[in-house]
């Protein structure tokens, strides 16, 4: 059931109206940078100012704020994805008269090892036989991957594609290798994984090359090529999307049930759903949502929020879930809870789209939303904390004094973005809801010992909280 306790821009204007103490002496940001700040006292000891707040950024990562809100509204916070095997009839003499239906939901943390747990009940119950098919039943015709992403990120894991078929994090891990004799290398797979690597790329162990970096070309039926060098002569972790989860799933549960003895007359194929007078034989479920959030926020796990999105759509509308619905989905939730999102545009639910644009006060008003709102309050919890946890454990500046420890705070980072938006932190309290934008970003590595934008205002709102 949605909340409807609403906290609208009033309850922001409420929080800056508790005093200045203490004005924040802005840095100038570099020359090509683009920025927005939000910073709002949530005591009168506090420091209330705002920069450009109201300009629309690209929000990277920061969007799975919005993300975990309006699926613990929408879902709630015991919600588990359900993964079913269904059968036309039971289990008798040691096998299965008919066909058998393996129901993926879109769980995001879905293994082989949890198929495996289902096949486990099934060989529990005597499953020796299956006389018909088995269909692994999901959405046959959804976009994978949001408006808006980067194209040759999609090869990547962390981009992996959003389908209602996952297993493994539709994600699969091998290494780059150099040969002792000549320059080529190798792939080698770290598993036994139903894709092929096949490598044209080279290793630069002289470090000769002017220009040296590797390229993955992706093709049909999870087959890919490496090409271009790698500088030195030493082994690269690849982690590699999957391009077609339905077919990567058909050839996991071939090797499982191969692995199983359980025999097949039939095949084992993709179906939009199952019979509806088929027995349920089977379950398995995820974790709560309140634990999906966690991992979501902690590593910034754009599959669960993508997973989340869609399935926001589906509660919502009552159809298939897309990007486009859970999008809208995610709008509705959020502005009947008071955020003013009438001129953001939201396209999916992890960030990774360059689609999305957010301003800082729009953020501030998710993070108000969290903190006076006791429904959302374990979001706080699953914050990254500077230099301890999460995405914030060794980034640049927040892993030493004076923000180790003070910041609690979600991160949003892609090529040309720097973003930040969470809570200072004094002893058990919150003074601060702060967001920091950076668009626009050099990806000049910064040198260690200059304070970037954003940590330079960190450290006066931490120092000014402790005064």
């Amino acid at each position: 059931m949605i909340l409807r306790n609403i906290i609208s821009t009033a309850l922001l204007m409420t929080l800056a109206s508790t005093g200045i103490a203490a004005e924040l002496k802005l840095v100038s940001p570099p020359r090509t940078t683009l920025t927005a700040l939000t910073v709002i006292a949530t005591n009168p000891s506090g420091v209330t100012q705002r920069q450009n707040a109201d300009k629309l950024f690209i929000p990277a990562s920061t969007m799975k704020l919005l993300t975990a809100v309006s699926a613990t509204a929408a879902l709630g916070k015991d919600f588990r994805y359900h993964t079913n095997i269904y059968a036309d009839n039971p289990i008798q003499d040691g096998q299965i008269e008919g066909d058998v239906y393996l129901s993926f939901t879109g769980d995001p943390t879905l293994t082989t090892e949890d198929i495996q747990a289902l096949l486990d009940q099934l060989k529990q119950q005597g499953l020796k036989h299956i006389t018909g098919n088995l269909y692994l039943v999901g959405e046959q015709y959804e976009i994978q991957h949001a408006p808006g992403r980067v194209w040759d990120d999609l090869g990547i894991c962390y981009a992996a594609p959003v389908s209602s078929y996952v297993l493994n994090k539709n994600c699969i891990q091998a290494q780059f290798k150099p040969r002792l004799a000549d320059n080529a290398g190798v792939v080698e797979l770290l598993e036994n994984e139903p894709v092929v690597i096949v490598s044209r790329a080279t290793f630069d162990k002289s470090g000769q090359r002017a220009i040296c970096n590797l390229t993955l070309a992706r093709f049909e039926k999870n087959q890919y090529r490496l090409d271009g060098c790698y500088p030195g002569n030493k082994a690269l972790k690849l982690s590699v999307a999957i391009t077609d989860p339905g077919l990567y799933a058909i050839d996991k549960l071939t090797q499982s049930i191969n692995y199983n003895g359980i025999s097949i007359n039939g095949s084992i194929t993709l179906a939009q759903q199952h019979a509806a007078n088929a027995l349920l034989v089977a379950q398995h479920q995820s974790e709560p949502l309140s634990s999906l959030i966690t991992t979501m926020l902690l590593k910034s796990d754009n599959l669960i929020a993508d997973s989340l999105l869609k399935r926001m759509g589906q509660y919502l509308f009552g159809s298939s879930g897309t990007f486009a619905n859970g999008s809208a989905a995610m709008t509705q939730i959020l502005s009947e809870q008071g955020v003013d999102l009438s001129s953001a545009n939201i396209v999916d639910g992890s960030g990774l789209s360059r689609y999305n644009l957010l301003s800082a006060n729009q953020l501030a008003q998710v993070l108000a939303l969290i903190q006076q709102n006791e429904h959302y309050k374990y979001i706080i919890d699953a914050l990254p904390v500077a230099g301890i946890t999460g995405t914030l454990k060794y980034r640049h500046g927040y892993a030493q004094a004076p923000l180790k420890g003070q910041i609690v705070a979600k991160t949003g980072s892609m090529l040309g973005v720097v973003n930040i938006a969470g809570f200072i932190k004094q002893n058990d309290a919150l003074p601060s809801i702060v967001v920091i934008l950076q668009n626009g970003v050099s990806p000049t590595p910064v040198k260690a010992n200059v304070p970037t934008y954003d940590v330079s205002i960190l450290k006066q709102l931490v120092n000014n909280a402790k005064h």
